[in-house]
């Protein structure tokens, strides 16, 4: 279900959060489209936190630690690539006012990055918003093979290590099937949200003034 909200109207970080915490959230239908809609799914897509399924070969990759996995780094370079145009993806739905929107979230520290980097140059990552003991996973991306498979094992150790109860991504894609995502009920869901926002989780649990390395990451998933 969605509804096609004014674009003249200012959505304050205040005003996305109390959007959340009833189960909604906004996209915009293009960059280039200066509104945004308020969609509230009848099918939620979730990942247990406990149910979170790693495949072999790519714990195996995690603990090689090709990469440095950085938190809450450069907020805006993992924005820009979950905007880019992909061969399965013409457009995006990451228009200005949703940057604007979850940079002010950012800055609030309610919103946080998972940036996974070759050197200096970012190759993948993930964005998402914190509430209670809530993540509601927003948008991922990569430009290196498992890239942003790697951004998402961190976040599952991190909201693990932190207390969360749930990680909402929206919709369930094949992608996401492979970790253990299962698609719930309007009804259900809300009662798994109502239960999640009672209490605060710690996102910064494990270090946020380093990268966590694969190893690490993996311990917080046995």
């Amino acid at each position: 279900m969605a509804n096609r909200e004014n674009s003249t109207i200012e959505i304050t970080p205040e005003v996305l959060l109390k959007a959340y915490a009833c189960g909604i959230f906004p996209m915009a239908e293009s960059a280039d489209d200066p509104a945004l809609y308020w969609i509230e799914p009848d099918m939620r897509g979730i990942i247990p936190l406990e149910g979170f399924h790693l495949p072999a070969r790519l714990a195996r990759t995690v603990r090689a630690s090709p990469f440095t996995v950085w938190v809450d780094r450069d907020f805006d370079a993992v924005i820009d690539g979950c905007a880019e145009a992909k061969p399965d993806r013409a457009r995006t739905w990451i228009n200005g006012r949703i940057r604007k929107i979850y940079r002010s979230l950012f800055e609030h520290g309610h919103c946080h990055t998972v940036g996974v980097y070759d050197g200096a140059t970012l190759v993948g990552g993930l964005y998402g918003v914190s509430l209670g003991r809530a993540f509601f996973g927003e948008s991922m991306f990569h430009r290196a093979r498992d890239a942003s498979k790697i951004a998402l094992v961190h976040l599952i150790a991190r909201l693990r290590a932190g207390g969360y109860r749930l990680l909402d991504t929206q919709y369930v894609t094949d992608h996401l099937k492979t970790f253990g995502a299962v698609e719930v009920g309007k009804r259900r869901y809300h009662r798994l949200l109502e239960d999640a926002l009672i209490g605060e989780a710690d996102f910064g649990a494990l270090a946020l003034d380093r990268p966590l390395s694969g190893a690490e990451a993996l311990a917080c998933l046995r």
